[in-house]
């Protein structure tokens, strides 16, 4: 029995052993730390010692790199002071017809004098119903009332920056949906961008023949219905002081800076062929609190009376008021950077005599043969 016993003992023994050989056969080697430990979630612009910036964090570190931020950083700009936009002058709108000036309310007949057909607008301090309804004009003379009272002047402004932001923004000129990639045949986010609301853009694509403005991630807006300011702080070939007024005519803003810093930004309305802005560099010669701007053309007439806060530049091209404009952002003036009141009494307050400004267009459609740039503007 003892012997039985033994080789029992043994034979466990060797099956002990052979199953633990089988079983290290069976299990894969330990394999040594190699590689990098994914980093946790967030923004590395540098490249870090201790982890891989993969998953979320390259996203991350991409929007970063284009000036995206979770959750979106403001524009370092508010709103000028809305009393700029007040005007102590009521307008009247004349129709393109023969208007005679009276000597007193409820005259007829053709008058002494009278305003031409054209483009006319003539500021008044009294009007009564005498026979007609008669409008008094500040240098007495009166006019019946044929023509339109302008009831409301556009109270839009611009920005002042506190600080030059990183980015380029804009202002939407219209309603505009939030595409969720460039091309006008891409999908909708189901969001919308409102008229005149200012944007970020983080950056720009082509597609469609169109250019396309990134305002946040995976959001896209029609660039040509956006006026941009293409934020740039180098002081222009010419200009010889920190001083100076950006007129970017391909995108129909004006922006100003001062130090190598933009202190305010806003939307203009430009000439309209045949009556370019001339591009160059030029200075303010001349300011004026009112202007009256008129021509004696005919085929051309416009007089435009108590124009705000004007500033020469050009010839008779000047930055001004524009209080018979509704609507900024494309070219349509006679030559003139036309402006929101507001905005205009901003510069106005801003500039001085002797101020650069800066008129471009970098598509090369506006022509600079001085020739063209003869006669009045407004």
């Amino acid at each position: 029995m003892k012997q039985i016993g033994k080789l029992l003992f043994i034979s466990y023994i060797f099956l002990a052993m052979s199953q633990s050989a089988y079983a290290q056969e069976q299990t894969p080697p330990i394999e040594p730390e190699s590689g990098g430990i994914v980093c946790e979630p967030d923004v590395y612009l540098s490249e870090p010692d201790n982890c891989q910036p993969f998953g979320p964090s390259a996203y991350l570190t991409e929007l970063a790199r284009l000036g995206i931020t979770i959750p979106p950083r403001p524009l370092p700009a508010s709103k000028p002071d809305p009393s700029l936009t007040q005007l102590p002058y009521f307008y009247f709108h004349l129709d393109e017809d023969y208007v005679p000036i009276y000597g007193a309310p409820g005259e007829k007949g053709p008058g002494g004098q009278q305003f031409p057909p054209g483009f006319v607008y003539v500021s008044y301090i009294d009007r009564v119903e005498q026979n007609g309804v008669y409008y008094l004009m500040p240098n007495g003379g009166w006019i019946p009332g044929k023509g339109a009272r302008v009831g409301e002047i556009s109270s839009f402004q611009g920005l002042v920056f506190t600080s030059t932001p990183k980015n380029s923004f804009g202002w939407a000129f219209e309603l505009l949906p939030i595409m969720k990639s460039p091309g006008y045949n891409a999908a909708q986010t189901g969001r919308q961008v409102m008229p005149f609301e200012v944007v970020t853009i983080y950056n720009t694509q082509i597609m469609d023949n169109e250019e396309w403005y990134m305002i946040g991630p995976d959001q896209w807006l029609e660039g040509r219905k956006v006026a941009r300011v293409i934020v740039n702080t180098n002081i222009p070939q010419g200009v010889t002081t920190n001083r100076w007024i950006d007129v970017d005519l391909a995108e129909q803003t004006l922006a100003v800076y001062e130090n190598n810093q933009l202190i305010f930004a806003t939307v203009i309305a430009s000439g309209l062929e045949p009556f370019w802005t001339r591009p160059g560099i030029f200075q303010i010669f001349e300011k004026k609190e009112t202007e009256t701007m008129r021509n004696n053309d005919m085929t051309d007439f416009y007089y435009l009376d108590n124009v705000p806060w004007t500033m020469y530049f050009d010839g008779a091209r000047a930055l001004h008021g524009a209080y018979w404009r509704t609507r900024f952002g494309y070219p349509q003036s006679h030559g003139c950077i036309n402006l929101s009141v507001g905005d205009s009494h901003w510069l106005f307050n801003w500039a001085t005599v002797g101020d650069w400004v800066y008129v471009h267009d970098r598509t090369g459609l506006t022509p600079t043969d001085p020739a063209l740039y003869t006669g009045g503007a407004y």
